[in-house]
């Protein structure tokens, strides 16, 4: 036997570590005949019980047939061809995969799916062979990357190890090297830091990792989950064990670099790369790099940095033609332009390939100009189909081509749909003719012999020449169409003619809280500007603002938007300026204008980092300070345009257009090192913030020819000795001179990283404000009201995951309060509650879990949020008798009881809506839903919401209604499923059949009240004036319940004629039950003397549990039948329900404190952290060992 175990141990662990596909299992049955020493693997199994469901498959279906053969060679034959159909049949059915896939990857999804409980909608993107670091001991395994998970087994000697993370608990991942984990990638979590080393390819499989949790982090930012793409191009040839999801993500990637290298709208997609040169004329070179072809571009990047880059719209080629072949230009091809230009790539591999497929792009493109377009460029009208006019200064044409505008927004009537404002303001013109003007006419006769030398508009060559103009500032006619033209703005405002109008005239009259946030900044925009001191400019900036909010409702409106469209539109006009605000937001500051800023957050990191990296000693101090998180948000979010003068701020901006976020970070650090010995002597922040507010407020740009404009931090500069002015250009080549080798490629890797961070930091800060605001009703600490919150967002997450329509991800409004943006379903929340409730019910417990559902959404939208939920909880893990039972009472009243689960449906209902319209208290009605957007009293709702949630509530045991008695049966039905697996079961349900029996009773009794003519009147009038007594009047709840009790054992007949109040009602029931005797001629129930209830009870309630299967319907006709007189009452309860027959809570709750069995087991303490730690355990290691040695001994 010990040689057995240590062979199968040997075999498990080899199969782990050799082959992915290989199912490690501790059970297996095998196939052998007498005379072979051969093995056939017939099934295998993780547990016994999955071996022996497996056993008794091959009992039933395949051992009866074996007899039947002849020789044993024909019954290995006919077992290995019956095993081997079965395992396709289950391959082909369960598993409908994509074609692409490979048959290996494919078995090893169906194996990651068996071992880690993942369902079929869980797809594997790929999977690698690595050892995790558990302690100081490698274990090596596999490693499975899902769409949503990293899961990692090993099997290694009789020890297993499984972990399932998902990626959006992922805080950090960092691929590292140390002395005890060589070439290792750390994933970090907020509980754990796991190791994993020994990848074959270790940098794929990081970059494979960052993808896959940069996809979660964006579903915690914005809702937006992953789709696959489906119209992925198939290979030319099969790829070995790679995945279609593989394959998209590698896309998706190969897409994002594309677009930001370009500056491409966000829906251009990459169709394939080659390497080639380009002729480029202006210095006579065969350029080395690399071409790009896309659905609607050609691009080509070169080698060297900053050598060349360029970018041809398809929409403007005119010939694409192969070249004839020589020694010099191999495979050159031809690409001629609308502006009559000419590009020669040669060195081409697969020329006619590429030929063909951009012939079949071309094909696509529409042939005929959309509307609009015949204003390529508007300062050359005379050529309406060129990109490329001529050289000649920019004039401004105020009939410039607008047939596409609507009419209301014609240049005539609306100044700023033709022109910038700074057109409609013009300068002095002493400024103009002065040394400044002369200058800047020097500054465009460079820029219009660049345009000669390099091409002018898309297809313009761009290389360090470029960025040496732009670097010395750009002159103002030409700064709104070079800007248009670096952020690649212009791409778009082309190929969406008419688009900024009809936005326009959709958003007008329309309000939302959106456009009040726009109408309460539009006066704070640049208010020292000349053009926005009148209606013309605070009417397009109101315009441009209002347009992109219902763009792009997710943003909406965000501080520091309308500073930056505010200059904007000086340069261009508002159809300009809306699509340089789109490529802003949407592509060059991802993230940065919405409503937690994250973008920002996130590049302050990046600087916080680079600081560190380049000026360590100051690095140390402005943490301490706490400085760089107040400057960066206002630097980065307005490009230094608040923090600046307007005439230096403008040319920086003129280089980010150009550069990206790589040129302010620069110019950021640049700053710091400016200030560095003056910062490191500050004492607090405030010091430090007046030093660089001093520095940036003498920031001067001596070039300008506009009229110097007040900055509104000046006051800063107020001081003894004169400020020392600081050039602009000087700055910038400083920045540049000792921050330029800054990469773009860097930042975006440091923008990943940093975007964890920021993003769990911010859920973290979100967890602890739903924690605080709950806190103050509920019973559970903050301790269990975090990791409540964790379980409760994990579910939702996993509907976001796992929901067949992904109607989940469509419940959260990131514009709500926290408290609300986490939602679940009537499905999840049964999930959550048979995994947490202390009212463990088998069967019967997804049934309690849909009730308390249906009491927790008051509103009615079939979804609760996070205060439901632990409110429910509260309910019963908190609290005292009387409050735990008061939550199971309401539980089996509507709109908790669904009337179809009733015997009586019909009479259930009509008897509740009386009593919930009369006494409204116990189910408040459903509040009226308001849609977000359409009024702009969406947040004044939520006020008036909380403020009613902060109310006092008191609810006293006198509002919650009566009980019928199809009601009472399903309580008395959840109380036994409630104690069939308690330690003192026996005692329970002895006590809950004694207190069941004496509630019918009780029950019987008061139908003789209510069946008289005078008593029903008086109480159809009392439930249709709520109870009139006043607090005073009536005995508080404990009060009665004491006063209930302790007069059960009196017995005083003469006075059931007169009584007259409810109180008084309810006590006189007490004591004719504590009577034990007769009711009266009129009763409809014979009850038994002492002695004989006694013995029924004891005896049924004993009979019952002996019986060993509890079912609910037989409890619950025993229930009934308990203290009833012989058959015919048994025959009227099974067979009809008395409508007649009610309880009231108080009733319920005296009786139940009678016994003591009933009352230990409500006010017993439950640990939810206990459950909550085993609901989302997801580590696993225990050795099998002992199941081994059972197999052995039991085969």
């Amino acid at each position: 036997f010990v040689n057995c175990y240590i062979d199968r141990l040997l075999v498990g662990t080899l199969d782990v570590v050799l082959d992915s596909s290989a199912r490690v299992a501790p059970y297996r049955i095998l196939h052998q005949t007498q005379d072979s020493q051969v093995y056939w693997a017939v099934a295998c199994g993780s547990s016994r019980k999955e071996i022996t469901k497996h056993w008794e498959w091959l009992e039933n279906n395949l051992l009866q047939t074996l007899s039947i053969f002849d020789n044993e060679e024909d019954i290995t034959t006919f077992v290995k061809g019956k095993i081997h159909g079965i395992i396709a049949e289950e391959n082909k059915n369960e598993q409908p995969q994509s074609e692409e896939d490979p048959g290996k990857f494919k078995e090893a999804e169906l194996k990651m799916r068996k071992q880690f409980g993942m369902p079929e909608v869980e797809k594997l993107v790929n999977y690698y062979s690595c050892s995790y670091w558990k302690g100081r001991v490698p274990r090596q395994g596999w490693l499975y990357l899902t769409v949503n998970h990293l899961c990692f087994y090993s099997f290694l000697l009789g020890k297993e190890v499984t972990l399932v993370i998902q990626w959006v608990d992922v805080t950090q991942l960092e691929k590292n090297a140390t002395l005890l984990f060589p070439e290792c990638i750390k994933v970090s979590t907020r509980d754990s830091e796991l190791y994993f080393s020994m990848f074959l390819n270790i940098n794929e499989t990081f970059k494979l990792m960052e993808q896959l949790a940069n996809i979660a982090m964006r579903q915690l930012l914005d809702n937006e989950s992953f789709l696959q793409d489906k119209s992925l191009p198939k290979p030319r040839r099969p790829l070995k064990n790679i995945s279609a999801l593989k394959r998209d993500l590698d896309a998706r990637a190969k897409n994002e670099c594309y677009r930001a290298t370009f500056r491409l709208p966000k829906d251009e997609c990459l169709d394939g790369h080659t390497d080639c040169t380009l002729w480029t004329p202006f210095n006579k070179m065969h350029i080395p790099g690399q071409m790009f072809v896309s659905n609607n571009y050609i691009c080509f990047a070169s080698r060297a940095e900053e050598a060349c880059h360029l970018i041809i719209p398809l929409r403007e080629v005119t010939i694409v033609e192969k070249a004839d072949s020589s020694s010099v230009l191999p495979s050159p091809l031809s690409i001629s332009t609308k502006s009559k230009m000419t590009f020669f790539f040669a060195n081409l591999k697969d020329r006619d390939f590429l030929v063909q497929r951009i012939s079949d792009f071309l094909q696509r493109t529409p042939s005929k100009k959309p509307c609009g377009i015949d204003r390529e460029w508007k300062w050359n009208v005379a050529d309406p189909s060129s990109e490329l006019p001529s050289s000649s200064p920019l004039a401004v044409s105020p009939t410039s081509a607008l047939s596409h505008r609507p009419v209301s927004f014609c240049a005539g009537q609306v100044p700023t749909a033709s022109q910038g404002l700074l057109k409609l303001f013009r300068r002095n013109s002493e400024e103009l003719s002065g040394p400044k003007g002369a200058k800047e006419k020097m500054k465009e006769e460079s820029w219009n012999i660049h345009f000669f030398e390099y091409g002018r508009g898309m297809c313009m060559y761009r290389t360090a020449k470029t960025r040496e103009l732009v670097q010395k500032g750009i002159p103002e006619n030409l700064r709104g169409e070079l800007w248009l033209l670096f952020s690649g703005a212009w791409n778009e405002m082309v190929t969406h003619p008419g688009y900024y109008g009809d936005l326009v005239e959709k958003s007008m009259g329309r309000y939302n809280l959106a456009t009040e946030e726009i109408e309460r900044d539009l006066h704070r925009s640049m208010p020292e500007h000349p053009a926005f001191q009148n209606e013309f400019g605070i009417a397009a900036l109101r315009r441009v603002l209002t347009a992109y909010a219902f763009r792009n409702p997710t943003i909406g409106y965000c501080q520091a938007m309308n500073i930056v469209t505010s200059v904007l539109l000086l340069y261009c006009n508002e159809e300009e300026a809306f699509w340089l605000l789109v490529a802003l937001c949407e592509r060059m500051l991802p993230d940065y204008y919405n409503t937690r800023v994250v973008g920002a957050l996130v590049d302050q990191g990046i600087f916080e980092e680079l600081t560190r990296e380049y000026l360590p000693q100051l690095s140390e101090k402005m943490q301490d300070l706490g400085v760089i998180s107040t400057i960066s948000l206002s630097w980065f979010l307005t490009l230094f345009l608040s923090v600046m003068p307007f005439e230096s701020a403008v040319v920086i901006v003129d280089c980010f257009f150009y550069e990206g976020i790589k040129f302010i970070l620069q110019v950021s650090l640049a700053i710091l090192d400016a200030n560095m010995e003056k910062l490191l002597q500050c004492c607090d922040e405030g010091e430090a913030m007046t030093i660089l507010g001093r520095y940036l407020d003498n920031v001067v740009n001596r070039q300008s020819v506009s009229p110097p404009i007040p900055h509104l931090h000046a006051l800063l500069t107020s001081g003894d000795d004169p400020p020392l002015e600081i050039d602009i250009f000087e700055l910038i080549k400083t920045s540049y001179e000792k921050f330029g080798n800054l990469k773009a490629d860097d930042i975006e890797q440091m923008r990943f990283k940093q975007r964890l961070k920021v993003i769990q930091s911010l859920e973290d800060t979100a967890k602890k404000s739903v924690v605080r605001a709950v806190s103050g009703d509920i019973g559970f600490s903050m301790e269990e009201l975090e990791e409540l919150y964790v379980v409760f967002k994990a579910k939702y997450l996993m509907s976001c995951y796992w929901g067949n329509n992904r109607a989940a991800a469509a419940r959260r409004d990131q514009s709500l309060p926290y408290l609300e943006q986490y939602r679940i379903d009537m499905e999840q929340f049964k999930e959550l509650f048979i995994s947490l409730t202390p009212w463990a019910c088998g069967a019967h417990t997804p049934v309690l879990a849909a009730r308390l559902f249906r009491l927790l959404d008051e509103n009615r939208d079939s979804l609760i949020n996070f205060k439901e939920f632990v409110t429910g909880m509260s309910g019963m893990y908190h609290g005292d008798l009387t409050e735990k039972l008061k939550v199971l009472y309401k539980l089996h009243l509507p709109p908790a009881l669904n009337p179809e689960e009733t015997e009586s449906a019909l009479e259930a209902t009509s008897y509740f809506t009386e009593d919930v319209t009369t006494e409204g208290n116990a189910t408040p009605l459903p509040l009226p839903l308001k849609e977000k957007g359409t009024s702009p009293q969406d947040y004044r709702y939520y006020l008036r919401m909380w403020a009613k949630e902060k109310e006092n509530k008191k609810e006293t045991i006198k509002d919650l209604p009566k009980m019928s008695q199809e009601q009472f049966i399903e309580l008395c039905k959840t109380l036994y499923n409630m104690f069939s697996e308690d330690p003192v079961e026996q005692e329970l349900y002895h006590a809950i059949a004694t207190v069941a029996s004496l509630l019918l009773r009780i029950g019987e009794v008061g139908k003789k009240f209510s069946n008289r003519p005078t008593r029903k009147s008086e109480d159809c009038k009392a439930n249709n004036t709520q109870d009139p007594v006043s607090e005073e009047e009536s005995p508080t709840s404990e009060q009665s319940q004491n006063s209930a009790v302790e007069q059960q054992p009196q017995a005083d007949h003469e006075d059931k004629a007169s009584v007259d109040a409810q109180p008084e009602k309810t006590q006189q029931e007490n004591q004719t039950l504590g009577d034990g005797s007769g009711e009266g001629q009129g009763s409809p129930l014979q009850l038994l003397s002492d002695d004989e209830t006694k013995d029924d009870m004891s005896m049924s309630s004993y009979s019952m549990v002996s019986t060993g299967s509890l079912q609910c319907e037989d409890i619950a006709d025993d229930t009934v039948l308990v203290g009833c007189e012989g058959s015919s009452a048994a025959a009227r309860y099974g067979s009809t329900i008395d409508t007649d027959w009610s309880i009231s809570f108080e009733q319920i709750l005296a009786s139940m404190l009678t016994e003591t069995a009933l009352v230990n087991y409500f006010e017993k303490k439950v640990n939810i952290l206990q459950k909550i730690k085993d609901q989302k355990k997801v580590e696993r290691q225990f050795s099998s060992s002992s199941d081994y040695e059972l197999s052995s001994v039991s085969g």
